[in-house]
C-alpha cells in the first residue's frame, strides 16, 4: 500500500495553521495533536443561529448568515466526524427541522436567502418550497444515528420527511454524487432495515454502472473520485472499486498536495476567503482519508 513521506503531514499542518478558519484546526488538533472533540464542538456552535439552523459560511459557498438546509447537514457531519453529538445544538437543530420542513415534508436544497448574499452561481435558487433528496436524506441519516436526542427521530417533521425520502428512494434512482451520498447515508442509518434492504440493489446498481465513480485519478473538472466515494476504507462505495484503483487514487491524491501543503479544489470558489475555506476543510478530509488507508500513522 501507499506510504506518505514525513513531509506530507508537516507540509499540511503548515497550511492549516496559516489559512484555515478556527473550525479546521480544531479539526486536525482532534485527529493529529490530542485535541478535544469540545473544542471542536465550540467552534462549531458559532454557525449556529437562534432558530436552530446553520449559516455563516460554514458551507465556505454560502456566504449567507441564515440557516440553510446544507450548513446544518454539515453541522451534523462534523459532529459525527469526531464522535460528539452535542445535546444542546441537536435540540436547536430539531427546533430549526420544525420550521424548515415543507408541508410534503422533506427539506429544500436551500432558501432564496442565499440570493442576497454573495454565493456560487449554482447555489443561485428560484424556489424554496422544493424538497430535494439533498441533503434531506442524509440529514435524517446522521439524526437516527445520533442518541444523544432520540426523541428528534419522532417528531412529526421528521416522519413526514422521512415518508418524503422513502416515497424518492422508491420511484427514483440517484442522479450524480450528491443524490447517492444521501441514499448512503440514509439507508445506512434508518431503522427500517427491512425496507432499505429492498431498495439497495437499486443503488448498487447505480454504483456498478460505468462512469457513476470517477476512476481515473486524474481526471479534471468537477468530478467525484474513488476517495470522494470512499473516504474511509469502511466506506459504503469501496466495494464498488478494486484495491488497485485505490492504490492510484491514493497516489494521485498525494501528488495533488501543493506547494504550501494545502489540497485544492475542484471547482471556482465564490471568494478568496471562499477558496481558502474550503481548502482548509478539504485538507483535514485528505490527510483523513490517508491515514484510513494506511498512507499516513
Amino acid at each position: 500500500m501507499i506510504k506518505a513521506s514525513d513531509s506530507v503531514l508537516a507540509r499540511a499542518r503548515s497550511f492549516i495553521y496559516g489559512h484555515a478558519r478556527l473550525l479546521d484546526r480544531r479539526r486536525y488538533e482532534y485527529d493529529w495533536e490530542g485535541g478535544s472533540k469540545e473544542a471542536v464542538i465550540e467552534a462549531l456552535r458559532a454557525y449556529q443561529n437562534p432558530d436552530g439552523g446553520f449559516g455563516h459560511a460554514l458551507e465556505p459557498d454560502i456566504r449567507c448568515p441564515h440557516s440553510q438546509p446544507v450548513p446544518t447537514e454539515m453541522a451534523l457531519m462534523i459532529m459525527e466526524e469526531v464522535d460528539c453529538f452535542d445535546p444542546a445544538i441537536l435540540e436547536g437543530i430539531g427546533r430549526y427541522l420544525r420550521t424548515a420542513a415543507l408541508p410534503e415534508g422533506g427539506l429544500p436544497l436551500a432558501t432564496r436567502s442565499v440570493n442576497d448574499y454573495p454565493h456560487a452561481p449554482w447555489w443561485t435558487i428560484d424556489a424554496d418550497d422544493l424538497p430535494s433528496i439533498n441533503p434531506t436524506g442524509r440529514l435524517l441519516g446522521l439524526l437516527y444515528k445520533q442518541q444523544a436526542l432520540p426523541e428528534l427521530t419522532r417528531s412529526e417533521p421528521f416522519e413526514r420527511s422521512v415518508s418524503f425520502v422513502w416515497r424518492r428512494l422508491e420511484s427514483e434512482k440517484p442522479h450524480h454524487y450528491h443524490d447517492a451520498v444521501q441514499w448512503i447515508s440514509f439507508l445506512g442509518e434508518t431503522p427500517d432495515r427491512a425496507r432499505a434492504e429492498r431498495i439497495r440493489p437499486a443503488l448498487d446498481e447505480w454504483l456498478s454502472q460505468s462512469g457513476a465513480i470517477e476512476k481515473d485519478p486524474h481526471a479534471t473538472g468537477y468530478v467525484h473520485k474513488v476517495l470522494d466515494w470512499a473516504p474511509a476504507a469502511d466506506s459504503y462505495a469501496r466495494r464498488f472499486v478494486t484495491d488497485e484503483e485505490v492504490k492510484r487514487h491514493l497516489q494521485a491524491l498525494l501528488d495533488e498536495q501543493q506547494d504550501d501543503g494545502g489540497w485544492p479544489i475542484s471547482f471556482e470558489a465564490v471568494s478568496p476567503a471562499g477558496l481558502q475555506e474550503w481548502r482548509g476543510w478539504l485538507t483535514v478530509d485528505r490527510l483523513r482519508t490517508l491515514r484510513s488507508y494506511g498512507a499516513l500513522q
